[in-house]
């Protein structure tokens, strides 16, 4: 499984505006996307302003580069999310699963 970590920041005001685009329109299309494993998004307020890291899981880079393309390093921001995001990474990481633990049931 490949990790793809991307981070953006908006003002306080326009935090819950993101959290919205993300949760009820991007990951959303992502989860139709084969290959595609899940995603989670993590958020932290800092210096009054709240950052967001966008963890999404995929099966592999080849599932990648069907949504983000040839380019895999080169994060994919919509203009509903440039619109409210104050700052935001331009790349996206990528790293392989090499251990999980779940807990037990």
């Amino acid at each position: 499984m490949i990790v793809r970590m991307w981070r953006g920041q908006a003002s306080a005001a326009k935090a819950d505006a993101y959290f919205g685009h993300v949760t009820q329109t991007v990951f959303p299309e992502l989860a139709t996307l084969a290959g595609h494993e899940g995603a989670w998004l993590l958020r932290r307020e800092v210096d009054g302003r709240t950052e967001f890291l966008a963890v999404t899981f995929w099966e592999s880079l080849d599932a990648i580069r069907s949504f983000a393309g040839d380019d895999i390093a080169t994060a994919i921001v919509e203009p509903e999310a440039r619109a409210v995001l104050s700052d935001f990474d331009d790349f996206a990481r990528h790293y392989e699963l090499a251990f999980r633990m779940d807990r037990p049931a």
